[in-house]
């Protein structure tokens, strides 16, 4: 009967390790993936905000466009 209780414990000791350090580890991937997320948040641009920069550069090229144009258009003017 004591044998049995030794057995017992000491499964009861090597599931208590194992949940440990499975917890731990879980802990630990949780940490990097918030590490990660944050890094993600702090760097990448959102598709509203890439949209905007996007538009205010086809609005400059569209004005280099005329201007180009303005400029062809006098140079054919004296020809």
């Amino acid at each position: 009967m004591i044998e049995a209780g030794a057995i017992a414990a000491a499964l009861i000791g090597l599931f208590s390790a194992v949940s440990t350090r499975l917890h731990n580890r879980i802990h630990d991937l949780d940490r990097r993936v918030d590490t990660f997320e944050l890094r993600i948040a702090e760097n990448y641009l959102t598709k509203t905000e890439f949209s905007s920069a996007l538009e205010r550069v086809e609005q400059h090229m569209v004005r280099i466009e005329n201007k180009l144009d303005r400029l062809a258009n006098c140079d054919n003017r004296i020809s």
